[in-house]
């Protein structure tokens, strides 16, 4: 996660320093526990429901998810991958680049999607998608599922299922990771 904010946050460059880790391994795997719980309960099943991973750090999140729905349930939820690359409101601003190919081999057409990302911050990442998600059907529900909600919004986003609540400062950095989650800033020079 850490690596896309580069770009975008001063100093321009460097490399992430963490300074302090807010959940570890196990906080992660709980916190992904109880959210697989939460979409089961909140949707009454698994029947219509879909999970869509942001690329690059929703889609490990996903697939994390789809796991512990797959042993909650008993059944499997659609996972496909989602960039947002060219639905960005500012392009033009600043380089865009797509990170991986967005994967969605499944219509959209009436299901529930959850879709799920690492960092909820400004929500514009979440706009984007909403966006790109109308060119893959007409979903009945759009849900948001996020490792950690920073605040910061700039649009009127709220996710469903959240992993933790961490507010932070504009500057700062949250990287999530499947060790864990940090709080840093960006460093100078090399590693």
């Amino acid at each position: 996660m850490a690596e896309r904010e580069r770009p975008s946050t001063p100093p321009r460059g460097g490399f992430f320093v963490a300074r302090t880790q807010v959940m570890d391994a196990d906080d992660v795997r709980r916190a992904l526990w109880r959210m697989a719980h939460e979409i089961v309960e909140h949707n009454q099943g698994l029947d219509a429901v879909v999970l869509i991973g942001l690329q690059t750090g929703g889609v490990p999140l996903a697939e994390r998810l789809a796991a512990n729905l797959s042993e909650i349930e008993g059944t499997a939820a659609p996972v496909g991958t989602l960039d947002v690359a060219f639905y960005r409101d500012d392009i033009g601003l600043r380089p865009v680049m797509p990170e991986q190919p967005t994967e969605i081999d499944f219509d959209l057409t009436d299901k529930v999607v959850v879709l799920v990302d690492d960092v909820l911050f400004t929500g514009r990442t979440i706009r984007a998608a909403l966006d790109a998600i109308a060119d893959f059907g007409r979903p009945r529900a759009v849900q948001l599922a996020v490792m950690v909600d920073r605040g910061h919004r700039e649009l009127p986003i709220r996710p469903d299922f959240v992993g933790k609540n961490l507010p932070t400062r504009r500057d700062e950095i949250v990287d999530v990771r499947d060790h864990g989650v940090s709080l840093g800033d960006y460093g100078q020079g090399a590693p």
